[in-house]
């Protein structure tokens, strides 16, 4: 048996342009991993099988794609501690976690390459899970670079009381409803001279808000002394950046009364 770790994510910028051929949107986000987990154990067995989570769907997908060679299955289960269909990308980072940890335990491991190709198919927030630091991500999302960023600040997250989430495709129905991908050109292009001015902390603020979700809590963020809050994916949890904990922890007390909050850090590695 093999187990690991499997951390959420914050979307520090979400730019997002017009639909592709595909029938994905196009988009530059920068990923950054954080401290909060959920737990994946896996291990062979006769028969393929999820456990832990009654809602997965990612994790039994990705084990079929790594069926060893001479049939033997793998059983996967989930201990889960990141809110759910909340933009911190929990169902994708069990994903990835599961399909290389299986990809341990097979006879013949497939090559780095193809893991990738499988995360690909699973999702566009997949592959980022199989990568460690910072990442921009690019085309739909699963065209990665590495980011040197800082690391060094405290990360509140706060899933909002009473939050009633669109779908993820829901949400970028209204994108296109409302022309959102107009002058995606030039916000693709603010993004990425920001990212080139980014050596400290505070530095991270000039990046440009989440084109998908917007949050009044962002603001109240901002007014606790957050140096940068924001909206995460497709929502509907908010981030606020802290350069100190003590304001930080002070700022959890206060967003406590807005709904459930964790106290967390940047984290480097998968």
């Amino acid at each position: 048996m093999k187990r690991a770790a499997a951390a959420a994510k914050i979307n520090l910028a979400l730019v997002v342009g017009p639909l592709r051929e595909d029938g994905k949107h196009e988009l530059v986000t920068v990923y950054q991993r954080v401290a909060l987990s959920d737990r994946i154990a896996v291990e062979r067995s006769a028969e393929l099988r999820v456990t832990g989570f009654a809602g997965d769907t990612l994790v039994r997908r990705a084990l079929e794609l790594v069926v060893d060679g001479n049939g033997t299955r793998f059983a996967a289960r989930i201990q889960k501690r990141i809110p759910v269909a909340a933009g911190l990308g929990g169902g994708s980072s069990d994903a990835a976690t599961a399909l290389w940890l299986a990809n341990e335990l097979r006879d013949e491991p497939h090559t780095r390459e193809k893991l990738e190709s499988f995360a690909c198919a699973l999702g566009a927030d997949v592959p980022y899970f199989l990568a460690d630091g910072p990442q921009l991500g690019t085309g739909d999302g699963t065209h990665l670079s590495p980011l040197e960023l800082p690391q060094d600040y405290w990360v509140l997250l706060v899933v909002p009381r009473n939050a009633e989430k669109s779908s993820t495709g829901a949400v970028y129905s209204g994108f296109d409803a409302r022309n959102g991908a107009h002058g995606y050109d030039e916000r693709r292009a603010a993004l990425l001279q920001e990212l080139e001015r980014v050596r400290r902390p505070r530095d991270l603020a000039a990046l440009p808000p989440n084109d998908l979700a917007s949050s009044p809590l962002a603001a109240e963020l901002q007014s606790l002394g957050a140096f940068r809050a924001d909206v995460t994916g497709a929502g509907p949890v908010v981030y606020g950046l802290f350069l100190h904990g003590d304001r930080a922890r002070a700022a959890q007390r206060q967003m406590s009364t807005h709904g459930r909050t964790w106290l967390t850090t940047p984290a480097w590695y998968r």
